[in-house]
């Protein structure tokens, strides 16, 4: 019995490119940790600094963000701009002493499930490993 507290990861997740990658993985019965949650939105774009510092005031020990990439149907610049907000995240983080590695950003594509749950395993292994040597 595995008795290893697991991390609580948000994932904010794309309603046209990331949803359907996570909504395939459960078809497929391609299993991830169940203290993973998501939030959609249209566009990774679209996320803000405070949102996330707000899952980690709220207890989560880990962020997600399943980017567009270049598949964004909302314009080409999508993975640039979710990159600012993921640096400038880092810095807020930073600022309140909250590890930078705990936010993370990966494209992910309509039917990358198996690619999702791998972010997913190592994102979990990596914030239980950290929080248990705290």
């Amino acid at each position: 019995m595995d008795t290893e507290k697991k991390a609580k990861i948000l994932v904010f997740s794309t309603d046209k490119i990331s949803d359907p990658a996570i909504d395939l993985a459960g078809l497929m019965k391609i299993h991830y940790s169940p203290t993973v949650y998501t939030i959609t939105v249209p566009c990774s774009s679209s996320i803000k600094s405070r949102w996330i510092m707000h899952a980690f005031e709220k207890g989560y020990d880990g962020v997600f963000i399943a980017a567009d990439g270049t598949d964004c149907p909302y314009g080409e610049s999508c993975s640039e701009l979710t990159g600012i907000i993921v640096g400038n995240t880092h810095e807020l983080m930073k600022a309140k002493k909250i590890d930078p590695a705990r936010l993370k950003m990966a494209a992910v594509c309509s039917v990358c499930a198996e690619s999702f749950v791998k972010h997913m395993d190592s994102f979990t292994k990596y914030l239980s490993k950290t929080e248990n040597t705290n």
